[in-house]
């Protein structure tokens, strides 16, 4: 099975997930902006059980746009947010597809909070 590895900034925080995500999401959610300084983030979802952490991380938990909590953890040494564990899908950890800094990631195959994209984003997404 294949594995792929993701880590923060400076290495000392890693995730490794087996197999192919479940899904990979787009969210244009204003929070997602926020969380990674860019106009949407692109999250990556595997199975718990296919995951597996290594090294120190510091929590933070907050509601997200639906009223659920998400909780999230970064490295505490350079401060990436790497990964997160969403309440509204239990038995899946959430993870920045960006962090595993792999041009061939799978592509996202589903777009939420499109209301929030900025009108100047042209995405090349196919569905």
């Amino acid at each position: 099975m294949d594995q792929r590895e993701a880590r923060c900034g400076c290495g000392a925080l890693s995730v490794r997930c087996l197999g192919e995500p479940t899904f990979v999401a787009l969210c244009h959610c204003l929070d997602c902006q926020r969380r990674t300084g860019s106009i949407f983030g692109i999250t990556a979802f595997f199975p718990e059980q296919d995951v597996e952490i290594t090294g120190a991380s510091r929590s933070w938990t907050r509601s997200s746009d639906n009223g659920t909590s998400v909780r999230f953890h970064f490295c505490p040494e350079c401060g990436s947010n790497l990964f997160w564990y969403p309440e509204r899908k239990p038995g899946m950890v959430a993870v920045a597809a960006g962090n595993f800094a792999d041009p061939n990631f799978p592509a996202p195959s589903v777009s939420v909070y499109e209301h929030h994209r900025h009108p100047w984003a042209e995405l090349a997404l196919r569905f």
